[in-house]
């Protein structure tokens, strides 16, 4: 097995899979910048280093610095985390190069899946059901106009490189297209390096579904079931379940099958997740492939108990997958809620500040992937998710009591979070008949807000917060966060 892994992320994945490589007993080295350098994962490593300023990129996505980095500790593989640099097929291909074996696909695969306008075509070549849209990019506005007529309105203007809900716009009639195109263009450009944009047929109020596939380099493949994660805002996942709640045995066997085909048909290899979007008459369509590893992987673990990254390690020494399709089974239900530093009242802007507070949830069914504690900042340089919290139940209902339960009891003091939007999901109609879509916040929370957030249970608890923040704001400085100094090898010692 790898001797010593290099984890070239931050936050509560890098924490996650930190506790995988101690499990097997493999060190742990992880890269920091300067505004993380009293961070949690910075200090559950066996090994550290600085790689520049706060800036992204002069440290997380600084390729030439992380390679020469590798090298020199001798690090055997990397692991990319999600987000940064692991759906980069230009560092994929720099790892491969270096001689270090990368945790994840080969940037054939990255690069072939991470262009959607490819990635559909290959899927149509492969009998994998597409949303119908243009074939190609549009590199005017007039080949936008001819094929949004082609399509129908209403449309999906997309970034062909894009993600995360960046470079996307939906577009109801001709009028609105030009400014839609034009803005989609330079959101896509200023985001990632790349203005080609193409359109979908918009569907509407679909659900947004997707299939946890892992093969190996010896062309087995396996899929881990699906998820529910259809509550979004601006596009980006906030709760997710699993299994989906909404779809019959038929339609997962039918979408685990082309999710299945989808990833055989570009040679994948690791861990990766297919999504697609399910319309109101049960068809689904092939919506993009996630080649990396998900945030919201904890509720296929908790249903399945396979550890997900030791089966990345495992597949990247070279071994073959640990089961056998048959062995795996849907065992009870589980939820996550993506705890972030955010104002939902305030159409979920980002709240920086330092942690006063933070008392975990417990009990059976229960966990936290967390990347803060105590004293942790939250700054704007980063994304602002700062926990993961999961429950496991025998049914939907016990994982959406525990869940509850769990919101209620997790304390975090110093930053707004929206645990109280979570707790008010929960509790809302249309999730607990599973009625609800991709459009559930943008219908039933955004127009009510200001109402949902007071309701009883979610005021007590803001309450509460606030009072402990005052009081630990008015002894701030007896806190002292700890200083940690690099020794000469670049090692923590225990005792640090």
């Amino acid at each position: 097995m790898f001797k010593k892994i290099l984890i070239v992320n931050r936050g509560e994945i890098a924490v996650r899979i930190i506790k995988a490589c101690r499990e097997m007993q493999i060190v742990s080295a992880v890269i920091f910048s300067e505004a993380d350098k009293n961070s949690l994962h910075v200090r559950a490593a066996d090994e550290a280093y600085q790689l520049g300023s706060a800036l992204a990129s002069e440290s997380y996505l600084n390729i030439p610095k992380i390679i020469e980095l590798a090298k020199k500790i001798n690090a055997e593989a990397i692991h990319p985390g999600y987000g940064f640099l692991s759906e980069n097929a230009g560092f994929i291909k720099a790892v491969e190069d270096s001689g270090i074996k990368f945790i994840g696909p080969s940037s054939k695969a990255v690069e072939l899946m991470g262009i959607k306008t490819s990635a559909r075509e290959l899927m149509i070549k492969n009998n994998v059901p597409v949303v119908p849209g243009s074939e190609t990019v549009l590199n005017t506005y007039e080949e936008a106009e001819i094929a949004c007529e082609k399509v129908g309105y209403p449309v999906m203007l997309k970034a062909s490189a894009g993600g995360g809900g960046k470079g996307m716009r939906r577009v109801f009639e001709k009028d609105e297209l030009k400014e839609a195109y034009n803005r989609a263009k330079n959101e896509a450009l200023k985001a990632f390096g790349n203005d080609d944009v193409y359109i979908e047929k918009f569907i509407e109020n679909p659900k947004h579904i997707e299939v946890q596939i892992i093969a190996d380099e010896h062309g087995n493949y396996r899929h881990l079931f699906e998820r529910e994660c259809s509550i979004q805002r601006r596009n980006q996942k906030v709760i997710e379940e699993s299994p989906s709640p909404s779809i019959t045995n038929e339609i997962r066997e039918q979408m685990t099958a082309a999710a299945i085909n989808a990833a055989k048909s570009c040679g994948y290899y690791n861990a990766g997740t297919i999504e697609f979007l399910l319309d109101r008459n049960n068809t689904f369509y092939f919506l993009e492939m996630n080649t990396r590893l998900q945030v919201e992987h904890p509720v296929t673990e908790m249903i399945t108990g396979i550890d997900l990254v030791k089966e990345q390690i495992n597949i990247a020494f070279g071994n073959k997958i640990s089961f056998s399709q048959e062995e795996i089974k849907i065992n009870g239900h589980a939820i996550e809620c993506r705890i972030y530093a955010e104002d939902s009242a305030n159409n979920f802007a980002p709240s920086i500040g330092k942690i006063l507070h933070h008392s975990l949830p417990s009990g059976p069914g229960i966990r936290v992937d967390r990347g803060i504690d105590l004293l942790s900042e939250v700054s704007l340089y980063y994304d602002p998710l700062l926990s993961k919290l999961a429950a496991w139940g025998k049914d939907r209902n016990e994982a959406i009591q525990r869940m509850s339960r769990s919101l209620k009891e997790y304390q975090i003091a110093g930053v707004i979070t929206n645990i109280p939007f979570c707790l008010w999901v929960l509790k809302h109609k249309t999730f607990i008949d599973k009625s609800f879509t991709i459009n559930f916040i943008d219908q039933e929370f955004i127009p009510n807000c200001a109402s949902a957030l007071n309701d009883e249970g979610s005021n007590e608890f803001e309450e509460i917060s606030a009072i402990v923040a005052s009081l630990l704001r008015h002894k701030e400085n007896q806190f002292k966060p700890r200083s940690i100094e690099v020794s000469q090898n670049n090692k923590w010692t225990e005792d640090e």
